[in-house]
């Protein structure tokens, strides 16, 4: 662990859709997408392909893509965060209440691309929730009682 260089591994192999968006203000949707891609040092026009495909994919239209974060719902704005986390390609996905800010439609949409993630493209997706109904489609439920994991 010692010669483990953690910003390149999470970077590299790991991905978070906070529950509190963390999108760059001053970037479009598209561009929060890009941004981590670009960082890994993909070819801009790939990136951007890449961005708009995951952003379609959680039905974020080609006109919001062009919005900045404050131009968009609260519930578009989770949808840019996720997007930007499957675009990272990365292994490991930590959601942390990814489908706080959804509509039911929408929510299950974001639960069955983190399912199709898991099963089609062998990812591992730790979700963090609330929600009982997000909470039943996964493989292992650990509840958190008085600080301390319990697996039901």
């Amino acid at each position: 662990m010692e010669e483990l260089n953690l910003d390149e591994y999470r970077r590299d192999h790991a991905s978070v859709i906070y529950q509190n968006f963390n999108l760059f203000p001053l970037l479009t949707a598209k561009e929060n997408v890009m941004y981590p891609l670009l960082l890994k040092k993909m070819e801009k026009m790939k990136a951007r392909q890449q961005a708009e495909e995951k952003l379609c994919s959680v039905e974020l239209t080609k006109e919001k893509q062009k919005r900045m974060p404050a131009q968009l719902s609260g519930g578009e704005q989770q949808r840019v965060a996720i997007a930007r986390a499957l675009a990272s390609e990365a292994e490991i996905i930590l959601a942390d209440e990814p489908t706080g800010n959804l509509d039911s439609e929408n929510s299950k949409n974001i639960i069955n691309i983190l399912k199709e993630l898991t099963y089609k493209e062998k990812r591992c997706v730790i979700l963090v929730t609330h929600d009982n109904k997000a909470a039943s489609q996964a493989d292992i439920i650990l509840h958190m009682k008085d600080g301390k994991l319990e697996e039901e």
